[in-house]
């Protein structure tokens, strides 16, 4: 069997490029493979380390990689895009990635099983029906408001709306066809979205860690299903401002010359994570006179000091960190910090 101390994959639709190497300085074997030929050449190989770039396909051959006794790493693209050399095709990216997995300052993504990636299938499903029953809501407005026809804001208000534009005498007989089409998206939708936080539910009831994350204010079961399938192991994050950073929680810095500059928040890493946090943070400043602890102080002592939506996003930032020591640690949340008054 061929012997290599890593191998550079770079990942692709039908057609893989091989990167290997033998020993530091020796010359690379590069090959070109089908898809249907990867377990055929990585099972010729005595076992070694596997580099790729996390995109799609990486977790699903990481996994069947791992499986043949290969270590295999996955890296964030931006990272391997220092190490492309001049005139980009397969070839230099595999080269790339070869390279820059021997680096020791390297960053590395965990790999996700089967099981997290069909959670975060339900999540991405169900952000993506949202955004579809929004459009089709905005579309009943936009139109509907061109004959008179106007509801309050919400998505609570689109029965009343429809209800006006039922018994609108006056509305043309195609616009009522429109709106009957419309009326069905939304309710074909709402049943997939229902449908889909069922499974959701089910999904965090059967995860340890997520019912461990539930029990912090303002997570619920969406948010904390969500971070523990995106993060399977949180010892790849130094600190809990590591954790943070990778939510794009932290402030962004253009610093030099020994002064420190901080700007907005850089909005990098997960956007969906990110979001629901903002979200869950907002819930929280709704109650926090309704609260007693430390936790309540620190967020009163930056609203007399900041406005809302900073001390919101603030509380975000400090939401992901706590979350990130309840995973590390595995101990629960101290309820005395954010108690009923």
């Amino acid at each position: 069997m061929k012997k290599f101390i890593r191998v550079g994959v770079d990942l692709a639709k039908n057609y893989f490029q091989i990167h290997a190497l033998a020993s530091e300085g020796a010359p690379a074997v590069t090959r070109k493979l089908k898809r249907s030929k990867m377990h055929e050449f990585f099972s010729q190989i005595e076992p070694c380390l596997v580099a790729m770039e996390a995109c799609g396909t990486a977790h699903y051959w990481a996994r069947e990689l791992k499986a043949m006794g290969h270590e295999v790493l996955l890296m964030p693209p931006a990272y391997t895009k220092p190490y492309v050399k001049r005139g980009k095709n397969d070839a230099v990216d595999a080269d790339a990635i070869c390279e820059a997995v021997s680096r020791p300052g390297m960053r590395f993504v965990p790999i996700k099983g089967a099981e997290q990636q069909a959670t975060l299938m339900l999540h991405k499903t169900r952000e993506l029906l949202v955004k579809q029953r929004t459009m089709s809501v905005n579309a009943l407005r936009g139109h509907l408001s061109e004959f008179g026809i106007v509801a309050a804001k919400g998505i609570g208000r689109v029965d009343e709306l429809l209800d006006l534009a039922e018994s609108d005498a006056t509305l043309p007989n195609a616009a009522r066809a429109s709106v009957k089409v419309l009326a069905q998206a939304l309710e074909g939708l709402d049943k997939a979205i229902d449908d889909l936080e069922k499974e959701i539910t089910g999904a965090h009831a059967q995860n340890e860690m997520s019912r461990l994350l539930d029990k912090v204010p303002g997570i619920g079961k969406l948010i904390a299903s969500v971070i523990a399938a995106s993060v399977p192991d949180p010892s790849v994050f130094k600190s809990g401002r590591d954790f943070a950073a990778f939510l794009g929680l932290t402030p962004r810095q253009n610093s030099s010359g020994g002064k420190q500059t901080l700007g907005g928040i850089t909005k990098q890493g997960n956007r969906y994570i990110r979001k629901m946090l903002v979200l869950g943070a907002t819930s929280l400043l709704n109650v926090v006179g309704k609260r007693k602890g430390a936790l309540r102080d620190w967020i009163v002592g930056l609203l007399a000091k900041k406005p809302a939506r900073l001390v919101t996003v603030a509380l975000a930032n400090k939401l992901a960190r706590i979350l990130w020591a309840m995973m590390k640690t595995g101990e629960c949340f101290r309820t005395e910090m954010f108690a009923k008054a």
